[in-house]
């Protein structure tokens, strides 16, 4: 597969070959992830401490912008829940004014990392860190979603987690019967419907029958009308931000708090896209149209955006084939703010609160912690500090001490790989086991090397491998006699590519491993990926066992 152009959008190659049965499929995923995004970007606004109708706003726009401008196929932009606590931090101190602006100053930071190619920076933070930081932000959404899904009476949640949750404690006996078991019946319904069919969005589902029920039963709940008086019918408007320049250094810090999760997200969105529809992404020309998605939305009242998790997969799933789908997504959102905006006053928070749970539940990558756990005591330790920081502290203080960590780790891995010993007669003798002039490769079989530390940053390298893929013979045996050190995000991108090679039908043998690679890859149970006769000591044994699995067949 060729790398795809620098600076063109997605969308330019896709309308060249674009036919009405691609249409037929994007416009059946744009309308169903158009739906699906409806609850979620009320409910992020909400949580973020804005009006519902800012979420619709920024799913509409910058959706629209990211689908238009960005590097992937099938991604799709809007709010998330990565900035919902960093939103409402801007907005408790600077108000929106000060939201407006951090907004803009991310856009242009977004497309200078992009334009200049600098975007591929991301690959930088360790694994621990991104794990620590997605955890840290999943508990913290939860936790603002008490209050609405028991129907707590507290006239002002505070902003941190632990006096949070001291409110959220003490004021347990104002619990809402109705709230509770009408949010408990609408998480069952996801939940359930998660198990049962994934073509049909559970969230969806949930939120029609919670609304209806509250309507018919005139549950004594709180709704959007309640709490905000609805949501205007019309076009977002357009208006111009004030500018105010004092607060330009005061907001510098949450500025680049925005810009990295924006970029992390919306290149971990990209990434998994990537993986679910074959394609490859740009990550300059995504990170390009994040950034303008960015600098537009405040003028129409929207949040800052970024690739969407959860809604690339329903995108995907439902057949989105081109950026198209993303654009019928946007324009979905629209046509429900023209058509259908009265209607939306009547949906209850506790119903919305209940969505994001689950929202922040599937976004806290939990299954990842054993995975870290069986790291070294160095990526447990960066783990467990950034995901401290994000939930007890600042999600800003967060970045910065993670990025510090990241850098910190990444010396002592490099220096860690240097060494220095005697050539002696058995030195000379345990290199010919790893020599390939010594050893006769079948036909069937590729090798390749990794030769360095592969650490973060490094990582990525290895898509060199999968680029082949179609060329590729049944047996592919990847070398790492001179890997000198692997870490948490090396070791990922290894499992990856042998789960790429296995859905395939072909067979990843590793040979020649060093020591600290070798504990690494033996304590983290490397060999449910590719088999425990697939892991060998040297290049003739690789040769061995893919010889083994030819005759196989």
């Amino acid at each position: 597969m060729k790398p795809p152009p620098r600076f063109v959008p997605k969308i330019v190659t896709a309308l060249r070959t674009y036919t009405l049965a691609t249409f037929t499929h994007d416009l059946t995923a744009g309308v169903t992830v158009g739906l699906v995004a409806l609850p979620l970007a009320m409910a992020f606004a909400i949580s973020s401490g804005v009006p519902p109708q800012a979420g619709l706003y920024t799913a509409i726009v910058a959706g629209f912008l990211i689908s238009a401008l960005g590097g992937s196929t099938t991604q799709i932009g809007g709010p998330t829940g990565a900035f919902v606590v960093v939103v409402a931090g801007i907005v408790q101190k600077h108000g929106l004014d000060g939201l407006y602006m951090c907004t803009v100053m991310a856009g242009i930071l977004l497309v200078i990392l992009g334009a200049t190619g600098l975007g591929s920076a991301v690959k930088f933070i360790p694994r621990p860190v991104v794990i620590g930081f997605t955890n840290g932000i999943a508990v913290l959404i939860a936790s603002t979603q008490i209050k609405d899904f028991f129907g707590l009476n507290i006239a002002k949640v505070p902003s941190e987690f632990l006096p949070r949750m001291e409110a959220l404690a003490t004021s347990f006996g104002t619990l809402s019967l109705a709230s509770t078991l009408l949010a408990t019946s609408c998480l069952t319904v996801i939940v359930v419907m998660l198990r049962v069919t994934r073509s049909i969005p559970g969230s969806i589902v949930a939120l029609f029958l919670g609304t209806i029920t509250a309507m018919i039963f005139h549950l004594p709940v709180e709704t959007i009308e309640s709490r905000f008086g609805g949501i205007p019918q019309g076009l977002p408007a357009f208006q111009l931000p004030a500018f105010r320049p004092e607060l330009i250094m005061p907001l510098m810090s949450a500025t680049i708090t925005v810009t990295m999760l924006g970029a992390i997200e919306s290149l971990l969105s990209a990434v998994v896209s990537d993986r679910m529809s074959g394609d490859r992404h740009n990550p300059n020309v995504e990170l390009t149209g994040q950034g303008i998605a960015n600098l537009v939305s405040p003028f129409f009242g929207g949040l800052p955006a970024t690739g969407a998790i959860a809604r690339t997969a329903t995108n995907i799933r439902s057949g989105a084939k081109t950026p198209v789908a993303g654009l019928i997504h946007a324009l979905t959102l629209l046509a429900i703010l023209l058509f259908a905006a009265p209607l939306a006053k009547l949906i209850p928070l506790s119903v919305l609160a209940a969505i994001l749970f689950v929202v922040s539940y599937n976004m806290g990558e939990w299954r990842e912690i054993p995975a870290i756990l069986r790291q070294s005591k160095a990526d447990v330790a960066v783990w467990v500090i950034t995901f401290a920081l994000t939930v007890f502290a600042d999600l800003t203080v967060a970045v910065e001490v993670g990025m510090i960590l990241a850098a910190l780790l990444y010396i002592s891995r490099v220096t860690s790989t240097t060494t220095v010993e005697r050539v002696s007669e058995e030195y000379i003798e345990e290199g010919r086991k790893h020599s390939l002039q010594s050893v006769e490769i079948p036909n069937g079989v590729a090798i390749y090397r990794i030769h360095g530390p592969f650490l973060f940053g490094a990582s990525d390298k290895l898509s060199i491998v999968e680029d082949d893929l179609d060329q590729l013979p049944p047996v592919v045996v990847v070398r790492l006699r001179n890997m000198t050190a692997i870490d948490s995000t090396g070791l990922h991108a290894l499992e990856n590519l042998a789960d790429v090679l296995h859905a395939s039908g072909r067979h990843l043998i590793l040979c020649g491993m060093r020591q600290q690679p070798g504990r690494l890859i033996e304590r983290t149970e490397f060999h449910r990926h590719i088999g425990e006769a697939n892991t060998v000591s040297s290049l003739d044994h690789a040769m061995s066992r893919a010889k083994e699995l030819l005759a196989l067949g």
